[in-house]
């Protein structure tokens, strides 16, 4: 890149890097909020909570990438407009493929990202959330079991803790055990927690009496303790195979799916759908940088107004976001909306490219063609005055 080529990407970029951060970081706080309750009512801590809300930064920012790429190009060209330099980089010579370089390179380095984190971060990422909340979900004592409320499982347990504590111990513990017939354990403790230790969990009871009796018997044995570990995995349900979906497969998942899974066959659309909108995504901060550069790449006066051109600008991002949706949905139906999908930002950036490099040939036409009719014109008029002379 030349100088003045350096020093266009380097005002692009900055507004790009900042309406990236701070549009994502707003959005970011806003989807966290509904995840509180993962510290509030279900005791997770505060690491799990950012991990989980974390893993939804690669979707976030694929879909506001293009969007402030959008907003940096149009924040770049009126400011460049707004300085008159691009009056002045008009008037050198400065052809339009040129000024359009800054704008392509950023554009195409934000494709990339966008590609790589469409098709390879994404799926993990979803597939790593799903995972976590199937754990967390499945934790008995952070989620089941309710303070002060006495919760009869299936399996013939019944769960009682008076209060929780300040450092996420239970207070006031009552576990009856009904499961083997004809037998019943009552476990009593005046605190308990919860321990991780070989990859298992267990319930770490502290200070508290076992007890121990038969159905035909009245007699009952008790045995106090210290402290005593039970195993909560049986006090948990067993695990359901579990089922992803099509955003949370890999890309070559996609690509080559398991033809005999019950699951494909009902949800073959979705599975194509969603393969496609990967492998398309790049497209689009292209399309939105040549759209934004097609309604704003000319230099203007500063009586010429740009707000048209602006609202022109993003009208066309909208529609053809709408465009892109409507094809995505389609291509769940049917298999020839597939083109569509690719259709749709390809033809965008051709629509574009005709607009910056065809609209500059015309001008120069219309710039000849007045330029001759003006000649035209004054010679018209000299004629009869050097008749009367």
């Amino acid at each position: 890149m030349s100088q003045i080529e350096r020093y266009i990407f380097r005002i692009a970029l900055g507004a790009f890097l900042a309406c990236l951060i701070g549009l994502t970081g707003t959005i970011w706080v806003t989807q966290a909020l509904r995840e509180l309750d993962l510290v509030t009512a279900k005791g997770q801590t505060l690491l799990v909570f950012l991990f989980i809300t974390g893993l939804s930064l690669p979707t976030l920012i694929t879909v506001i990438a293009p969007v402030a790429l959008f907003i940096a190009c149009v924040y770049a060209l009126n400011k460049l407009n707004g300085d008159s330099e691009l009056i002045v980089m008009s008037a050198a010579g400065m052809a339009p493929r040129r000024l359009l370089k800054p704008f392509f390179s950023l554009a195409l380095a934000v494709s990339i990202v966008v590609a790589f984190l469409t098709i390879q971060v994404m799926p993990s990422s979803f597939q790593e959330l799903r995972d976590v909340l199937t754990r967390v979900r499945g934790d008995f004592v952070a989620n089941v079991v309710k303070e002060g409320q006495f919760t009869a499982l299936d399996s013939g347990i019944t769960f009682h803790f008076r209060e929780r504590g300040a450092d996420g111990s239970l207070q006031g513990l009552f576990i009856q055990d009904k499961r083997e017939p004809g037998k019943a354990v009552v476990y009593l403790a005046e605190r308990g927690r919860v321990a991780e230790a070989d990859g298992q969990t267990y319930l770490v009871l502290e200070k508290g009496s076992i007890h121990r009796q038969q159905k035909d018997s009245r007699d009952s044995s008790i045995v106090s303790y210290e402290r005593y570990a039970v195993d909560l995995a049986a006090f948990t349900p067993p695990d359901a195979e579990v089922v992803y979906k099509p955003r949370e497969r890999s890309t070559t998942a996609l690509l080559f799916p398991d033809h005999s899974e019950n699951y494909y066959q009902f949800q073959k659309g979705r599975f194509r759908a969603e393969l496609h909108d990967r492998l398309s995504a790049w497209l689009y901060p292209l399309a939105l940088a040549f759209i934004a550069f097609a309604a704003l790449g000319d230099p203007r006066t500063t009586r010429q107004g740009r707000g048209l051109a602006v609202a022109g600008a993003v009208i066309a991002v909208v529609v053809l976001r709408i465009a892109g949706f409507a094809a995505s949905s389609a291509a769940v139906r049917s298999p020839g909306a597939v083109v569509a999908v690719y259709a749709a930002p390809l033809l965008a950036i051709a629509l574009s490219c005709l607009l910056i490099f065809g609209g500059a040939r015309v001008r120069g036409v219309n710039e000849r063609l007045g330029r001759r009719w003006r000649a035209m014109t004054a010679s018209l008029r000299r004629r009869p005055q050097a008749g009367s002379a």
